[in-house]
């Protein structure tokens, strides 16, 4: 380094918020040359003329007012005047963070100092940073943020310029190699590749190294279409000189990827023409993230349109009069909807056969194709049929697993996937449901989920409605079913001891479990207990009452035809057990399917056959006669204490009295109030429970 190179100091520009500059003393030591620091807003070269005047009048000074550190280090220029002349710095480096204040300094000293290199060393690095250093000229751009040494390019950098002047195109070399995104160029305004600096992970996904790249045109990189898009984006960036955005795909060797690039127009020209700075990001991985996230808020609103329009068919499925209306109203509003384009609902038949009872929408190519389906295929509408389980078949037209038939029908129809929900209430299939979609991958879990419980709703509707029928009905049709045998307790207890059993009641717990009382005439206590401790079909049992030939228990069976003939919308009447042989009187309404109830009670017992069916009137009692009943079931005892117990707050939780307080009212012992309340109550309650041992 020469006496001259080393009396031009390095001038380093610091951000007014900043207190001192963090380059300043290692660029002393590695340069040996003197290092002043000044403020953003000032012109560099006052900065040194002021700091020679305080030089020349000897002494080291900090200039307050403008932030100017000079260091006696230095020697003035003099001209022959005497007079100091300006000191030409030997590098400008912009310890700045702010693209305007980079920008618009960089502007001023080359306008003075053309031949002066300038490095750009912000702080914290930037794809931005670096596009404003390209488009002021700047030599270099150092980031102090980075892995490698700042020190160890500004220093290079300096000496280099100072030897030889700068042709331009190494500077724009030197940045695109400092802030690459993944891959940066410069392209000619013909879309000829000028220079290529590629990251050495990018590298590997180029079907063309990036060398080989320098001297081809867009055209000889992408198709026509693609190349005509990146000609158009330099064509603008160039004739507004402003930066321009795109996005783009290109073929590698891990197939094709999406990219993102800023173009940045160059100001002077390279080899001879005007060109740009092409700083490109594989952004392929983003725009997965992207595209997953829109699918899955795509299928959250989808999906809060299903659960939408599955409470709107429940809420109207309250008010279903017939289960005809139930399934019919079921069909219409999922295709009113929109997000479904066929809906229908089948049933069993005695022959094991489907049954199509009503349905909605444009669906009725594949409709007629599932009906026809004959042979080893068994279509997920019979499959869900009889295994009670849901069934969803996603891709219709491109499943190869399915017939041809019902692909072909499936793309006549424009169905791309399907869902089957079996319409149960606990143990009963009352059918299923089709739904139909012209999306693919339509049934997600959440979508499934929702079907099930539409199902399961849709079963304890017409359960529901069975009931209500039957309930109110005028006349009702009376079954009579005999039973021959079977593996049940009460069969075998029968059969066994000569004794006869007769049902109670029997229904179901508010937690679901079956409850039977059961009297069984002609055998001892012990010896029942005993019996349904033994037997597989007891869960449970408990002694009720206790008598020398007689009893009644309590039983829960593991499985139990009460249970199931409740379910069909059936009240059973009576149920009575002798010598292995039952007959079970039942009550249904007019509109009941009485295959139905046969089929069912066959699930349960193998040798259950229809006996006779009879229409029964019912006698229609008002409230004031049901009333007058139950007061002359009462006796005076009786009534007095009921009036007495419910006015006096007995039977309130907490009681406002106590039975003792009652039988002192009444001037008698506790225990003989207490008989006659329970006594009245049985009276009032038996009015309710004794005209049938139907569940409740």
């Amino acid at each position: 380094m020469t006496e001259r190179e080393r009396s031009r100091p390095i001038v380093v520009v610091i951000d007014t918020r900043v207190q001192e500059s963090r380059l300043r003393p290692r660029l002393e030591q590695a340069t040996e040359r003197d290092v002043r620091t000044v403020c953003d807003h000032e012109s560099p070269l006052e900065s040194l003329t002021e700091a020679a005047d305080i030089e020349r009048d000897g002494g080291t000074e900090t200039n307050a007012e403008h932030g100017v550190e000079s260091a006696s280090t230095g020697t003035a220029e003099t001209g022959s005047a005497g007079e100091t002349a300006p000191i030409t710095p030997g590098a400008v480096v912009l310890e700045l963070d702010r693209p305007g204040d980079i920008q618009s300094l960089l502007r001023r000293v080359h306008a003075v100092l053309p031949d002066v290199p300038t490095i750009v060393a912000p702080h914290e690095g930037s794809e931005q940073l670096a596009t404003v250093a390209l488009r002021a000229d700047a030599t270099d751009y150092v980031p102090t943020d980075g892995d490698e040494d700042p020190i160890d390019r500004i220093v290079p950098t300096i000496r280099e310029t100072s030897v030889q002047s700068d042709d331009g195109d190494s500077r724009y070399q030197r940045i695109l190699a400092t802030e690459l995104p993944d891959e940066a160029f410069v392209i000619g305004e013909d879309g000829t590749y000028l220079e290529a600096k590629v990251r050495p992970e990018s590298g590997d996904l180029y079907t063309i190294p990036a060398d080989e790249l320098v001297g081809t045109t867009l055209e000889d990189a992408f198709p026509d279409a693609v190349a005509a898009d990146l000609q158009d984006c330099i064509d603008q960036a160039i004739q507004t000189s402003g930066v321009q955005s795109i996005e783009y795909q290109a073929d590698t060797t891990d197939g094709r990827r999406q990219f993102e690039a800023r173009v940045v127009p160059i100001d002077e020209r390279i080899q001879g023409r005007r060109a740009v700075v092409w700083l490109a990001r594989d952004i392929t991985d983003r725009v997965e993230r992207e595209r997953r996230l829109r699918s899955r808020q795509d299928q959250l609103e989808t999906l809060n349109r299903i659960n939408a329009v599955i409470r709107q068919i429940i809420e109207t499925l309250v008010e279903a009069p017939a289960r005809d209306t139930i399934e019919r109203e079921v069909c219409e509003q999922l295709v009113d909807s929109d997000l479904y384009c066929g809906s229908w609902i089948a049933e069993r038949t005695g022959d094991g056969r489907l049954s199509y009872r009503t349905g909605a929408g444009d669906a009725e190519a594949v409709l007629e194709c599932v009906r026809e389906c004959t042979g080893e295929y068994e279509s997920p509408v019979a499959q869900a049929a009889h295994t009670s389980e849901l069934q969803t078949t996603n891709c219709i037209i491109d499943n190869e697993s399915l017939p041809d038939e019902l692909r072909a029908a499936a793309r006549e129809d424009d169905v791309r996937s399907g869902v089957v929900v079996p319409i149960t209430h606990e143990d009963v299939t009352y059918g299923v449901l089709t739904v139909l979609a012209s999306r693919d991958d339509a049934f997600s879990e959440r979508e499934r989920a929702g079907f099930r419980l539409l199902g399961e709703t849709i079963g304890f509707t017409i359960m529901a409605v069975k009931n209500r029928q039957l309930l109110f009905a005028d006349s009702v049709v009376e079954l009579e079913f005999q039973i021959d045998g079977g593996d049940r307790f009460c069969f075998d207890l029968s059969e066994r001891y000569d004794c006869t059993g007769s049902l109670e009641w029997a229904g179901t717990t508010s937690s679901g479990r079956v409850v039977q009382y059961v009297t069984v005439d002609g055998l001892g206590c012990e010896t029942v207990l005993e019996e349904a401790k033994e037997h597989d079909s007891v869960e449970e049992c408990r002694l009720i009452d206790d008598g020398e030939e007689h009893c009644t228990i309590e039983l829960r069976l593991t499985r139990s035809g009460v249970r199931t003939l409740a379910n069909h919308g059936a009240t059973i009447r009576d149920v009575t057990i002798e010598n292995g042989v039952g007959i079970c009187l039942v009550e249904v309404s007019q509109e009941t399917d009485i295959r139905e109830i046969a089929e069912a009670l066959t699930d349960i017992y193998e040798k259950a056959e229809l006996a006779a069916r009879r229409e029964v009137d019912r006698t229609v009692r008002t409230a004031a006669e049901r009333r007058t009943r139950i007061l002359d079931e009462l006796t005076d005892r009786q009534l007095t204490t009921l009036r007495l117990a419910y006015y006096g707050g007995f039977f309130d939780w907490p009681r406002k009295s106590t039975g003792e307080e009652i039988a002192e009212a009444m001037n008698i012992s506790a225990p003989t109030m207490h008989q006659h309340l329970r006594k009245g109550l049985k009276s009032i309650l038996g009015e309710f429970f004794e005209d049938s041992a139907s569940p409740d």
